[in-house]
C-alpha cells in the first residue's frame, strides 16, 4: 500500500462524484420506461427488455466501486457508498421542499406537472437506498473475497462474481419494494426483475473489458503493482 498523491486524491474525488450523479439521477427518472428488443424473447410471459430508464446510469456505480475497491481499497470504496446514501437522502430533502413551494402562473412547469413527474421520488430514493445499500456491500465484501483468494489475479472473475450477485439482490429488493409501495403494479413484478438481473448482468459483462482498462492506466500512472493499493 502507497501513500496518495495529490493526484490521486482528485482521481478518487472525480470517481465519487461520478458516483454520487449516476446514483442520484437513476432515482429521480425511474419513472420512465423503454423497451429494448434485440431478440424476441419472452420469459413468464414477458418480453425481454423492458426497463426504467433508470437502469441505465445504475450500472456504472457498481464499475465505480470495482476501481476504488482495486485501487484505493475496501475502506475507501465503502466510503464512497455511505457518501451516495447521504447525497440520496439529501435529494429527497430538497425535492419534499421543492414540491411545497407554489408555482407562478407564468411558471413553465406548473405544480401539477411538478408533481407528476417527482411525487413518487421520494419513495422510490428509499426503495432504492434500501436494495442499494444491500448490494453494495455485498458487491464490495465479494470482490474483497475473491481478490484475496487469487491474490490480487484474475479481476475479470472478482469483477463479474461480485456484480452478478449484488445486481440480484439489487433488482429483486427494490422493485418488490415499489410494488409494496404502489408505485409499480405487483403482474409487473416477475418481467421487471428478469429483464432488470439480465440486463444487468450482460452490462457487468460488456463493463469488464473497460474495468482492465481503466485499472490498467491507473496502475501504469501511479506505479503500482498487481494487488497495490493507494492508501487514503
Amino acid at each position: 500500500m502507497i501513500k496518495a498523491t495529490p493526484a490521486a486524491r482528485k482521481l478518487y474525488l472525480y470517481l465519487a462524484a461520478l458516483f454520487i450523479t449516476s446514483l442520484v439521477v437513476s432515482n429521480l427518472i425511474f419513472q420512465k420506461f423503454f423497451y429494448w428488443y434485440p431478440f424476441d424473447w419472452e420469459v413468464l410471459g414477458f418480453s425481454l427488455f423492458e426497463l426504467s430508464v433508470g437502469i441505465l446510469p445504475y450500472p456504472i456505480t457498481f464499475l465505480i466501486t470495482d476501481i476504488i475497491s482495486e485501487i484505493f481499497g475496501k475502506k475507501s470504496a465503502n466510503q464512497v457508498v455511505i457518501a451516495g446514501i447521504f447525497a440520496s437522502f439529501f435529494s429527497i430533502g430538497i425535492l419534499l421542499i421543492a414540491g411545497e413551494v407554489p408555482a407562478m402562473e407564468t411558471s413553465p412547469v406548473d405544480d401539477a406537472t411538478f408533481h407528476k413527474v417527482f411525487a413518487m421520488s421520494p419513495l422510490a430514493v428509499l426503495a432504492s437506498m434500501i436494495a442499494y445499500l444491500s448490494a453494495q456491500f455485498v458487491d464490495i465484501r465479494i470482490y474483497h473475497f475473491w481478490k484475496n483468494l487469487t491474490k490480487g489475479k484474475h479481476l475479470w472473475l472478482r469483477n463479474n462474481f461480485s456484480t452478478f450477485a449484488s445486481q440480484i439482490i439489487d433488482s429483486t429488493t427494490v422493485i418488490l419494494l415499489l410494488c409494496s409501495f404502489g408505485l409499480l403494479p405487483w403482474e409487473l413484478f416477475w418481467g421487471l426483475v428478469i429483464s432488470s438481473v439480465i440486463f444487468k448482468i450482460l452490462v457487468a459483462a460488456f463493463d469488464t473489458p473497460f474495468l482492465y482498462l481503466f485499472v490498467w492506466v491507473i496502475r501504469r500512472e501511479f506505479k503500482l503493482k498487481v494487488g497495490e493499493e493507494i492508501q487514503l
